[in-house]
């Protein structure tokens, strides 16, 4: 058994993320692990850029209301309590409605060397981030 320290807790850097996000790694794997674990915490109104997963992504929610949406799809509020998947290659986007904080906890694994385990994209548009009716 081993106890980890824990990393500070990093600003998400403005090519990710619109507004002010933070995050928390929890696990980064070594060999053979490839498991990965950040809770993520968005402030009022931010969000990340399109991007997707090569090995797909689970979110749960903790804490807060948030937003979420995959490419071509309806943008849906998420609660706590919620788990998101987002299969491997599928382009999406999440963060924190404009009113609320919101917390998740984000698990994905990483792939080979030669693949990044996330590809990042265009920032989502004031158009695109809309909280449904």
């Amino acid at each position: 058994m081993q106890i980890l320290p824990k990393p500070a807790t990093a600003k998400g850097p403005a090519e990710w993320f619109t507004g002010d996000v933070w995050y928390d790694v929890i696990i980064r794997g070594e060999a053979p692990s490839r498991v990965r674990v950040n809770t993520v915490r968005f402030a009022p109104g931010a969000h990340t850029a399109w991007h997707r997963h090569a090995a797909g992504q689970t979110l749960h929610v903790t804490e807060g209301l948030g937003l979420i949406q995959s490419r071509g799809g309806k943008v849906t509020v998420i609660h706590p309590g919620d788990v998101i998947y987002t299969p491997p290659g599928e382009w999406h986007w999440h963060g924190a409605c404009p009113t609320n904080f919101m917390t998740h906890t984000a698990i994905w694994e990483s792939t080979d060397s030669n693949n990044p385990e996330t590809e990042w994209g265009e920032h989502v548009t004031e158009a695109e981030y809309v909280v449904p009716e």
